[in-house]
């Protein structure tokens, strides 16, 4: 894995986002699990003020199109959500597993997620409209399910049966304009200063 990797924040692009279980393990692989990461999803997109263009939650990774958060940035907002993720899924585990039961092999998950995380930065309509169609169409490619609209797991159905899902999608209202004064208004060192 790339140690000096580069993440590009501040400029108002959405973020394609993808990250992996542990290991590529299908540790998403149930419908509980999935339901549980689109809960936690919801929370975090609420704290840190985002908005979520789409998504989709595959057995062993998941892929988001987010815009830059009102709170922090997208690495935050990654950590907060895999991490919330984790704790509850190690806690279940745990408590699951009985250690009074010998067994010959750990089998209780020490992780759930890789380190890192992939961060891809969308700024052309183009590229939004390609992301999303990948994500959509994921889980038909893996043979989950035969059409897009099948898979729970995903903005599919927001967008194309206008449902309201877990996750609130394309809720825009929730960012704040960042204004800069226009160019005309910017002092001008050419110019003497009014006022």
């Amino acid at each position: 894995m790339r140690r000096n990797l580069k993440r590009y924040y501040g400029a108002g692009d959405l973020h394609f986002i993808t990250c992996s279980c542990y290991r590529r393990q299908p540790l998403l692989g149930t419908p509980r699990r999935r339901d549980l990461f689109l809960t936690l999803l919801e929370q975090v997109r609420k704290r840190y003020e985002f908005v979520v263009v789409g998504y989709v939650v595959m057995p062993e990774h998941i892929h988001l199109l987010i815009s830059e958060p009102q709170q922090k940035n997208p690495s935050t907002v990654m950590q907060a959500l895999k991490l919330g993720f984790a704790r509850r899924v190690l806690a279940q585990l745990r408590r699951r597993h009985n250690p009074s039961q010998g067994c010959l092999f750990d089998s209780v998950p020490h992780h759930i997620w890789q380190k890192r995380f992939y961060d891809f930065n969308v700024w052309t309509s183009r590229k939004r409209v390609e992301k999303l169609r990948y994500m959509h169409r994921n889980p038909v490619r893996r043979g989950l399910v035969t059409s897009p609209e099948l898979w729970r797991w995903s903005s599919f159905r927001a967008y194309c049966l206008g449902e309201r899902g877990p996750v609130r999608v394309n809720e825009w209202q929730i960012l704040t304009m960042k204004v800069r004064p226009p160019a005309s208004e910017e002092r001008n060192p050419a110019l003497p200063a009014v006022g």
